[in-house]
């Protein structure tokens, strides 16, 4: 028997943030009744019109109709988009209508970090920090720009800027070393009496049919706050994607939460489904983010691919203001899920009341990675032309630790990390977390450095012993180790390479690659107001990275990026 189903997010369930606890039942109103054919495929998953033209979802083998509820009282203009009175927002009304909101007020939060400080090597000669491979940052810099704003400073994290592109890093020998490291230096385009020393690895590529079995739950966040249409529709588009580039051996569940949180679909390999599922999201309601993800990780585990990619995939604007919402229980639950085999990534969209910083903290905690979608483009880039890098974990806890030798480097910083940085003892310990790589990844970490006997940064000491006046050319300049554990172990294994003095004497200034890095790293670095590039302009930027004529789209926009930053002025925080 054929069942209408208003897919409507009324009631203001919390559910205990636990990971043991039941699946609970759902509302009425999103009746998770569905049929559980042997296959897990659901072929009547479909939106079709009402009797009073709302638009439902049909699912195969409901129970009998309830008794249709009264027609729904018109929408009343809405003060936010986070606060939907309706209790069938999600419903579309008989005549099409576009809801009327009042401009959202800005209430984007971000966490920024202070430009990390100068290090004396007489000092402080190790620097160690976690791999990370976010870009959400730089795309969201990039929406800021493109609607004639400055970012915030707070929101640029330089490493995600660097970490954006790809660059021409050999690829690794084999699996067991699951990626290269690329160790060279050049003058800094900034300042003639410092160097740039870059650190660089590559994960090994992995074809679509040599990847694991994928078991992915999309969790969608359809509160009245992703009512407009560069997040829900944009969520739509990117999942959509996504669902097409799945091998048919892959399963695909979606839970979605507003007041209340429900499945949708349950493990599938329909495309068809996914398709329908997806289109008939509405958005309405209060966000009780936390009761998602609870019930997004018990689907998930509910069809767990032992050796497969179980991963829950989080689309939202982070805003979460109902049931558990503080940013320390959500990751203290989601590392819990962490442990346990299944990761998360964030996908973060819209404007307004963007929550970075939750973002950031809960694909930290979740082993993932975290993307801001601002556009098709970026979501074909993420979820289409590095989906391998998004899905598949090649090296998991990878962290990088630099010694310096006193004898030839006075001084460095590193460009970036700073949210990433750890203490020198949690590099040989294995149980400290770290970032994880996806097959194609790439890092790239630039240290600036001072030679002894150049002028630097920090005053001259009146006791202590003395610096030498020139380097010792023969000896190494620094040394640079990597720890990595590989898929299923838990203890991890040790790279180590040193740089020679040598290399930094005969370094001139950067070219291809490493030019347009240094360009990327300035870029980020200046809109943060880092004072170091106070006398670099947007101009000097420009001419760095070159035209990128012939360059991959990505690469020629980011000259664009820089001229955009250039007419809206210096100011970091100067938003027009």
């Amino acid at each position: 028997m054929k069942t209408d189903h208003l897919l409507a997010f009324a009631a203001g369930v919390s559910l205990a943030l636990t990971p043991t606890a039941a699946t609970p039942a759902l509302p009425a109103a999103m009746s998770a009744s569905m049929a559980h054919p042997e296959d897990g495929i659901h072929p009547n998953v479909r939106c079709r019109t009402d009797d009073r033209g709302h638009e439902v979802m049909m699912m195969a083998s409901a129970p009998p109709p309830s008794p249709p509820p009264p027609p729904a009282p018109p929408p009343p203009v809405m003060a936010s988009p986070s606060r939907m009175a309706p209790a069938d927002m999600a419903m579309t009304s008989p005549r099409p209508q576009v809801l009327q909101y009042e401009p959202v007020r800005d209430t984007e939060r971000y966490e920024g970090e202070e430009v990390s400080d100068v290090m004396r090597v007489a000092d402080s000669p190790v620097s160690t920090f976690s791999a990370d491979v976010d870009t959400a940052s730089y795309s969201n810099a990039r929406r800021f720009l493109m609607d004639g704003n400055m970012p915030p400073s707070a929101s640029v994290r330089t490493e995600e800027f660097l970490n954006y592109f790809r660059y021409d890093y050999p690829l690794p020998e084999n699996r067991l070393q699951p990626f290269s490291v690329s160790l060279d230096s050049a003058i800094t385009p900034w300042n003639i009496d410092t160097h740039l020393m870059r650190v660089g690895i590559r994960g090994y590529d992995l074809p679509r049919a040599d990847r694991p079995v994928a078991n992915l739950t999309f969790l969608i966040d359809v509160s009245g706050s992703m009512s407009s249409g560069d997040k829900i529709d944009l969520v739509r588009y990117s999942l959509k994607q996504l669902a097409e580039r799945l091998r048919p051996d892959d399963r695909v569940s979606i839970v979605v939460y507003a007041g209340a949180s429900g499945l949708v679909l349950e493990p599938t390999a329909d495309k068809d489904a996914v398709h329908a599922a997806l289109d008939c999201m509405r958005a309405g309601g209060s966000t009780a983010g936390a009761a998602g993800l609870e019930l997004a990780y018990q689907t998930a585990r509910s069809s767990f691919v032992e050796g497969g990619i179980n991963r829950v995939i989080l689309a939202t604007d982070g805003d979460f203001n109902v049931g558990i919402t503080q940013d320390d229980r959500l990751t203290d639950f989601i590392e819990a899920q962490r442990d346990s085999g299944i990761t998360l990534t964030v996908l973060g969209y819209g404007r307004g009341n963007l929550n970075d910083s939750m973002m950031e903290k809960l694909t930290n905690a979740g082993n993932g990675n975290y993307g801001y979608v601002d556009s098709k483009m970026e979501a074909d880039k993420i979820l289409g032309q590095e989906l391998s890098s998004t899905l598949f974990t090649i090296a998991g806890d990878v962290k990088f630790q630099v010694e310096f030798n006193p004898a030839v480097i006075a001084e460095y910083r590193l460009i970036g990390y700073e949210n990433r940085a750890l203490a020198e003892e949690d590099f040989d310990n294995d149980a400290v977390d770290a970032g994880d790589i996806g097959a194609g990844h790439q890092v790239t970490a630039l240290y600036e450095v001072v030679l002894v006997g150049r002028e630097g940064w920090l005053p001259e000491r009146r006791y202590g012993e003395a610096s030498p006046r020139t380097p010792d050319w023969g000896a190494e300049a620094a040394y640079v180790k990597l720890r990595y554990k590989l898929p299923g172990e838990d203890e991890s294994r040790l790279l180590q390479q040193p740089l020679m003095a040598s290399e930094l004497r005969a370094a001139a200034v950067p070219v291809g690659d490493f030019a347009f890095q240094a360009a990327v790293a300035a870029f980020g670095q200046k809109l943060r107001g880092d004072e170091m590039l106070a006398r670099f302009s947007y101009g000097h930027i420009r001419g760095l990275a070159g035209s990128q004529r012939g360059a991959d789209p990505w690469r020629q926009q980011f000259v664009e990026l820089v001229a955009l930053a250039s007419d809206q002025g210096s100011m970091p925080d100067g938003a027009k």
